[in-house]
């Protein structure tokens, strides 16, 4: 069995967002990781969330679920959302499934931020 390594790291910009870059594989093993972080990441109108995954190499079907609840609980607060540096091959799944019209997407993290900006 491999060790399968997932990192999230958090950075809370000057503009009130936090931004979470997720690194690594992203699957039924690491979505929990994931999950606690979104736990401990405050969600509300002054404080959106930026999703970084350039970084990630892996994502199954578990980690997308994991994705969906911060996006319900974005939802649930009011709370702007996006997901940015998404690979194409799992912006393909997200078309596939429906999810490119829930989420919000962008190419990087800093054109996130700047979508943020008044």
């Amino acid at each position: 069995m491999t060790d399968r390594a997932l990192t999230v790291a958090r950075q809370n910009h000057p503009s009130g967002a936090t931004v979470l870059t997720v690194s690594g594989e992203l699957d039924h093993h690491t979505a929990p990781r994931l999950a606690r972080a979104f736990d401990e990441t405050p969600f509300g109108p002054d404080t959106p969330l930026v999703i970084d995954l350039s970084e990630l190499g892996y994502c199954d079907s578990t980690g997308i679920t994991v994705l969906i609840t911060a996006y319900q609980r974005a939802e649930a607060t009011d709370s702007r959302l996006f997901l940015a540096g998404v690979d194409p091959h799992l912006l393909r799944v997200f078309r596939i499934v429906g999810l490119d019209q829930v989420f919000a997407f962008m190419p990087t993290a800093e054109q996130a931020l700047d979508a943020l900006a008044p």
